[in-house]
């Protein structure tokens, strides 16, 4: 990363903190009001490298950036719901819990896990129907996929 990109990305991140980031155009007149050059398609893209995305705030949209976000939590009922309602199949091999979901839905099950902050779940990769579960060892999937069988 060049010297003036890394110094228009500390720029940007710094007006974001400061919570009146609220569109691409003002971020651009406000990086201009601070010596950059820059067009409303350099500020997108270096919005994108920076992983900002906009939320609402006291009624307001504007951006944030990925670590001033509160991480999302799901509920144990919840989980519970969305595997009942998704799951079709639980298998395990080796210390992956394999879930088969009906065509287009196992991202919404992965994000579900992956939300549910599970000790020994150590992480979810989605396909289209399928979902690869990695646990901690091959005794904490057993575990898992037992007690996903038995509705949590």
């Amino acid at each position: 990363m060049t010297d003036a990109k890394s110094q228009r990305h500390r720029a940007i991140a710094t007006l974001i903190r400061e919570g009146t980031a609220a569109s691409q155009e003002n971020l651009a007149e406000r990086l201009a009001a601070l010596g950059f050059a820059v067009t409303q398609a350099t500020v997108s893209r270096d919005l994108e490298q920076l992983g900002a995305v906009k939320v609402r705030r006291e009624g307001r949209l504007l951006y944030a950036l990925p670590d001033q976000l509160a991480p999302a939590t799901i509920s144990s009922d919840r989980l519970a719901s969305v595997m009942r309602d998704w799951v079709r199949t639980i298998d395990v091999a080796g210390n992956l819990v394999v879930l088969k979901t009906p065509p287009g839905s196992a991202h919404l099950v992965g994000v579900a896990l992956d939300e549910s902050a599970l000790d020994d779940v150590v992480g979810t990769i989605c396909g289209d129907d399928t979902l690869f579960v990695a646990m901690r060892d091959s005794a904490s999937a057993a575990a898992f996929a037992e007690l996903l069988r038995n509705g949590l």
